[in-house]
């Protein structure tokens, strides 16, 4: 006879199930645990993903995945820009590009 698991060993099963590609490849990224986003930005989100018919979760995916495709469509395959994208170190906004209304200043 088995014992009921706890919560954290149901946890545990779960992200390892996550980490072996059960959910169609999906990759756990710190951000879907805790992400703070100003009021105006929240109750955007909300919106276009109630106008679009999906969670805000596959809003965002499909957002993020549409501005990563615009960005490759700039840059020619094996150039300098193309290895400093691809690269793991944060890169720094391009000089004169405008910050979002809701970003936060530059230090």
């Amino acid at each position: 006879m088995s014992t009921a698991k706890t919560t954290a060993e149901r946890q545990a099963a779960y992200r390892a199930r996550q980490a072996c590609g059960e959910n169609d490849g999906q990759k756990r990224v710190s951000l879907w645990l805790s992400l703070w986003l100003s009021t105006g930005c929240a109750l955007a989100l909300a919106r276009l993903a109630r106008r679009h018919g999906s969670t805000q979760h596959e809003f965002l995916e499909r957002l993020v995945l549409a501005e990563d495709d615009k960005v490759l469509a700039t840059m020619a395959l094996d150039s300098p820009e193309w290895s400093a994208y691809f690269q793991s170190q944060p890169m720094r906004a391009r000089a004169g590009a405008a910050p979002h209304a809701g970003a936060a200043p530059e230090a």
